[in-house]
Parts: C-alpha cells; structure tokens; sequence
C-alpha cells in the first residue's frame, strides 16, 4: 500500500501521472468524451457521476505540478461552475489557465499522453492538463541561473522570490 493514503491509489492513474515529463499532456474527461482507440485509457467511470469529473481534477492537481490549462471557451458562460471551479483549483499553482474552442479540446485525444475518463456527465467536461516542472529543484544549485520564466514560477509557487 502507498504510504500517503491521502494519494491516488489507482494503479493506472498513479502510473500515468509518474510518467509524465515536463510538457506531456493528460486530459480528464466527462463520461462522454470520444476517446481514440490507440490512447492509453484510464477509465475511472462506475455509474452516472461516480467519480466526478472535479473529484478526479483535485486528485491529479494533488500528485501533478500543472503548467497549462486548457478547456472549452464555452465554459465560462455556459457552466460557471465549472470555470469557477478549475480558476480556485488552479490559483495559485502558476498553470496558465485557457479557454479554446471546444473542438480543439476534443482535438488533443491525440496527443494526450494519457486520457482519464470520470463518470461525470458535465457540459464541456473535458480538461486538458500540460504537465509543468517544480523550479525550486532543478535550479537550485550554486552556479545555475533560473530563466525569467522559472522565476515568475516559483513566486507564484512558493510565493517568495528564489
């Protein structure tokens, strides 16, 4: 048994998120989502909202350091609770938060690297996550110099200057 119990124990979802490097894509999605037949699928669906989309969300954003966002430009005026929810899930964590036309969500079941399917029946549900890196550690040696990018990063990260 894992150590943390506070962590995700499915064997799937544990191992696709170990095995993301820095810019790999995974996408939560709503029961509905067309996923592609070659993507590696992690289907989490038991009944009608069982897992929800936004439990499944909270639980990636506690094992993975998130650098971009994306999800339909619909949803800020269409489910605003969703938009309200992934804006609080992700402030605060130096993801870039985006809006992109729904069919270009649906577009990056290609090239996610992983395709998480919840039991949630949500309009415009589907969420894709880039995989980003934590800076405090890659840059923390004596003779390294962390690019501007990093360091705007680990301000909002940590909330300090590094």
């Amino acid at each position: 048994m894992k150590r943390n119990e506070d962590g995700i124990l499915n064997a799937d979802l544990s191992h696709a998120i170990a095995s993301m490097g820095h810019t790999d894509l995974i996408m939560v999605v709503d029961a509905g989502y067309p996923i592609p037949d070659d993507a590696w699928r992690i289907d989490l669906a038991v009944t009608r909202g069982v897992p929800s989309l936004f439990e499944v969300l909270e639980a990636v954003h506690g094992e993975l350091i998130p650098e971009r966002v994306l999800y339909a430009e619909d949803v800020p005026e269409m489910n605003p609770d969703m938009d309200e929810f992934l804006r609080e899930l992700y402030d605060g964590s130096a993801a870039d938060l985006e809006t992109i036309p729904h069919e270009e969500v649906l577009a990056y079941g290609s090239e996610a690297k992983a395709i998480v399917r919840t039991g949630s029946l949500v309009p415009w549900g589907n969420v894709v996550i880039q995989c980003g890196t934590d800076p405090k550690p890659w840059f923390d040696g004596e003779n390294v110099t962390m690019p501007e990018e990093y360091r705007r990063r680990y301000e909002e990260i940590y909330g300090e200057s590094p």
